[in-house]
């Protein structure tokens, strides 16, 4: 089963965001939102806010697993929000940007009146190809509108779980089904490296248009 896009075995480093990172320290109030954390809970709390992001300095190279959990707090009601997360960030910035440096930012979308070509009406993901802190390219689109019982208030009233697996040497992604991400199923793609791994300090989870709340993952 196909699932949602949001990353199968182990096979070298595991990041679980929260753990290896103490906030504030490694905290960077990078562009606009109103980030705490309170009780082991990541809260962006501003739904309105756009380019909202937070970065943590994580060292990736080769096979990666990045799990947290994720809620739904606000900000829908306008039929628009997104969130995503930036992988393997050579540098990041201390203000609003549209990039991360060189990175992949993998996004998960809702809007009922896209302007942009390319991004599908409804629900949909995708992938950008960031090259500086103000210039990033869509790589690929995905409507998800058959996965739309996903948006459901029963299931965003608790935490959803997020497990997306990346090898950085080959560019292969797999974004686990977020109702059983241990069950086997997943989404799944390569990124179009060209031949060279990835290689970066830094992971930012980013909002727009939302106000959601992160945890570590189980």
């Amino acid at each position: 089963m196909k699932s949602l896009f949001l990353m199968v075995f182990i096979v070298a480093l595991s990041v679980s965001l929260f753990a290896q990172v103490q906030l504030p320290e490694h905290h960077v109030a990078s562009g606009s939102g109103n980030w705490n954390l309170s009780g082991g809970r990541l809260s962006q709390n501003e739904p309105n806010a756009r380019l909202a992001k937070v970065n943590f300095r994580v060292p990736q190279e080769g096979p990666m697993i990045y799990e947290f959990m994720v809620r739904y707090e606000s900000g829908i009601e306008d039929g628009h929000g997104g969130f995503g997360i930036h992988l393997f960030a050579d540098t990041v910035i201390n203000r609003a940007s549209w990039g991360s440096g060189n990175s992949w930012l993998l996004w998960l979308n809702y809007d009922e009146n896209p302007i942009t070509a390319g991004i599908p009406r409804g629900f949909s993901a995708q992938v950008y190809r960031s090259t500086s802190q103000f210039e990033m390219d869509l790589v690929e689109s995905v409507d998800l509108n058959e996965y739309s019982y996903f948006l459901s208030e029963e299931i965003w009233a608790n935490p959803v779980p997020a497990r997306i697996w990346v090898n950085g040497n080959t560019g292969e992604v797999r974004v686990y089904d977020p109702i059983n991400p241990y069950g086997g199923d997943f989404f799944y793609l390569f990124l179009p490296l060209g031949g060279s791994a990835l290689r970066g300090n830094w992971v930012s989870l980013r909002t727009n248009g939302l106000a959601l709340s992160f945890e570590m993952g189980p």
